[in-house]
């Protein structure tokens, strides 16, 4: 087992069966003589998986009677956000524990904005907005995909329009990530693939982010080193234990780069697509991160900071030819949805060359999109859709 922290102040603990130390990291955090009231935010699949229940019989052993708020949902919305809050807001809590994938730890965060310094969700949306302290929370997830684990922002869809909204405050970071790889075998394969798919398009668009930095390349680099390697190996093996801790790592790490390094046009043009046709936010990220490599190859940095990041996982030669490693790189990642079993075109979802205008121009305002590399417009992510919806949808 094994720990480290990040710039945002996060603590990582690393290590299988690492949630066993939930009870006295709880007490830690909260760094006061009583038990903290404590909420753990999860949805019912953690909960049938059983891994509701060992949090609670780890907290309880240390005198902590944990409440549970269980109605957590995928991409979470700003009515989601208030439920918890409800629910937090009646327990009296002074500890949060998000439990399970992205949108457990997401709605967690999102709470703790709310709980703490009033208003809505809404009124978060952009960084560094949280006035007043907020409350310490403990993230394990239980997916290895999204990295919200090492980020200080929540991702929260509006309830109305579907639209997501990002809310980063350097104290909604958790203080606390617990990285306990047995917790991912409880996942479905779909999952796997969707998450494993997430962590690596974050990991390739951090490394080439205009945002980003050494330090946020060195996060995105590692990512995807391991990401790339240990994903085929998870979805032919879904009981391999060393390649699910390389991902569950890998993941974090590439949480670190978005953090430090923020994303680009992959994530703007996959939020609509998620948004219109309800795909799932790693496939769809998969579906588009391959035309955006393609079309950020046009610009010759940005082919050589690919090539590098494709070499640095021993894929190609340091000295290779930057645009073919480029391009190499893009058809690694539509092999990957191709072993995942998912098809490589949004058109198997239902949609259609005419709402490519509706969806570009969605994605066109999309806040990510000032990140990327090469400069993306409407007339662009037209380009990046229609070539999408043009691949082949057949993932066989």
């Amino acid at each position: 087992m094994t720990a480290f922290e990040l710039p945002a102040g996060t603590r990582v603990i690393v290590g299988l069966d690492a949630i066993d130390r939930l009870g006295e990291l709880a007490h830690e955090v909260h760094g006061r003589d009583a038990a903290p009231r404590t909420l753990v935010v999860t949805d019912p699949g953690i909960v049938a998986a059983g891994h509701v229940d060992r949090a609670c019989r780890i907290l309880a052993g240390v005198g902590i009677d944990a409440a549970v708020f269980d109605a957590v949902r995928e991409n979470p919305t700003s009515d989601d956000v208030d439920a918890c809050v409800d629910a937090a807001r009646a327990h009296r809590t002074e500890l949060l524990i998000g439990l399970g994938g992205g949108s457990s730890l997401d709605t967690a965060k999102g709470c703790n904005f709310v709980l703490t310094n009033g208003g809505r969700i809404h009124d978060y949306k952009g960084h560094g907005l949280a006035a007043e302290p907020m409350l310490p929370l403990i993230a394990i997830p239980t997916t290895s995909g999204t990295g919200s684990e090492c980020q200080s922002y929540a991702l929260i869809a509006d309830a109305t329009t579907h639209m997501k909204m990002a809310c980063g405050d350097p104290k909604a970071a958790p203080r606390i990530a617990i990285l306990d790889a047995s917790l991912t075998r409880s996942q479905p394969h779909a999952v796997t693939a969707c998450t494993g798919l997430d962590a690596i398009t974050h990991a390739v668009e951090a490394a080439v982010s205009t945002r980003g930095g050494d330090a946020s390349r060195r996060h995105a680099r590692e990512a995807f080193r391991l990401t790339i390697d240990a994903l085929p190996r998870v979805l032919a093996h879904g009981d391999d234990l060393d390649a699910r801790a390389d991902m569950h790592l890998g993941a974090a790490h590439a949480g670190a780069a978005i953090e430090l390094g923020m994303l680009g046009a992959a994530h703007s043009a996959a939020n609509p697509l998620t948004a219109h046709y309800a795909i799932t936010h790693g496939h769809a990220v998969a579906m588009m991160l391959p035309h955006v490599i393609r079309y950020n190859a046009g610009d010759d940095a940005v082919a050589a900071a690919y090539r590098d990041l494709f070499a640095s996982a021993g894929r190609v030669a340091p000295d290779a030819d930057a645009g073919l490693a480029a391009f190499a790189l893009a058809d690694a990642i539509e092999a990957l949805v191709r072993e995942a079993g998912l098809p490589l075109s949004p058109a198997a979802q239902g949609a259609t060359m005419d709402a490519v205008q509706t969806l570009a121009a969605e994605a066109a305002a999309q806040w990510t999109a000032r990140f990327n590399p090469r400069a993306v417009d409407a007339t662009a992510f037209e380009s990046l859709y229609r070539a999408a919806l043009a691949t082949e949808a057949d993932p066989t």
